[in-house]
Formats: structure tokens, C-alpha cells, sequence
């Protein structure tokens, strides 16, 4: 696939976005953004598995 996927390069900015999650240990949904782990200094690690969770 190479360096370049989706517009963005390796090493470019990510630009800030914001997920609804859920938390199976508190069992209730969420929100997580980019900014807010920016914030708190947080590691992030961006995947996508297109084929994995279809429910066909």
C-alpha cells in the first residue's frame, strides 16, 4: 500500500476528529477525540480493519 493512504502521508498530522466508543467494562458509551488525548498527552495508534466486523 506504500507510504500514502487516505490523503495523508507518513509522518503528516492526523487531523483532529471525535469517536463514539463504548466501554464493555462500565457498559455505557463514550466520546474520545484526538484533541482531548493530545491534551493528556496520550499515545495513540490509528488502525482499520475494513473487512473484519461486517455483519453479513
Amino acid at each position: 500500500m506504500g507510504e500514502n493512504c487516505c490523503g495523508l502521508t507518513v509522518g503528516q498530522m492526523v487531523p483532529d476528529f471525535k469517536l463514539e466508543t463504548f466501554d464493555p467494562s462500565k457498559g455505557d458509551f463514550g466520546e474520545v477525540s484526538l484533541e482531548t488525548l493530545k491534551a493528556n498527552k496520550k499515545w495513540t495508534i490509528l488502525f482499520f480493519y475494513p473487512a473484519d466486523f461486517t455483519f453479513v
